[in-house]
């Protein structure tokens, strides 16, 4: 397994896994699916970074962050979003991915990861709890998906 930047040509191998999570399951509160362009916007944006994990040539899985609220106030912190392929889940691959996206926080002068997780998703705040994030809060029913209310946990970290 290896991580690195992405690339535009991972765009497609991204959708494949990312759009099914965000089509079928409650762990995104999002409704679009990414396009190869979208994913490609989002590969290029100064000052953002994403990583992606690839094992047997393949991508299968990305970390990401970029800005969190406006404003010069927040400048020092970043909101990420890490997913894996089904294939890439419980080996390590998504510590490996959060590891190096600290390590790229860190160089970049970022003091604070934050999480924003669907409480539907209780293995995302196990995993989030388990490589050092702490839950600094709930806030209930600010997402709504498949015609119910779903409540949202913030972690962070600092680094």
């Amino acid at each position: 397994m290896s991580i690195r930047p992405a690339r535009a040509e991972d765009a497609a191998e991204i959708a494949a896994f990312w759009n099914p999570i965000i089509r079928d399951t409650a762990v995104t509160f999002s409704t679009d699916e990414k396009s190869e362009a979208d994913l490609n916007t989002m590969i290029g944006t100064p000052g953002e970074v994403f990583l992606v994990a690839e094992l047997h040539s393949a991508v299968v899985g990305f970390a990401r962050y970029g800005g969190f609220r406006s404003g010069p106030g927040y400048a020092f912190a970043r909101e990420h979003t890490i997913i894996l392929s089904e294939a890439a889940r419980g080996q390590g691959i998504g510590r490996a991915l959060m590891q190096a996206l600290e390590m790229q926080a860190r160089a970049q002068g970022v003091h604070v990861l934050v999480a924003g997780i669907s409480a539907e998703n209780p293995a995302a705040v196990a995993f989030h709890a388990a490589v050092g994030y702490a839950e600094v809060g709930r806030m209930p029913e600010v997402g709504r998906k498949f015609d119910r209310w779903m409540d949202l946990v913030l972690m962070q970290k600092i680094l």
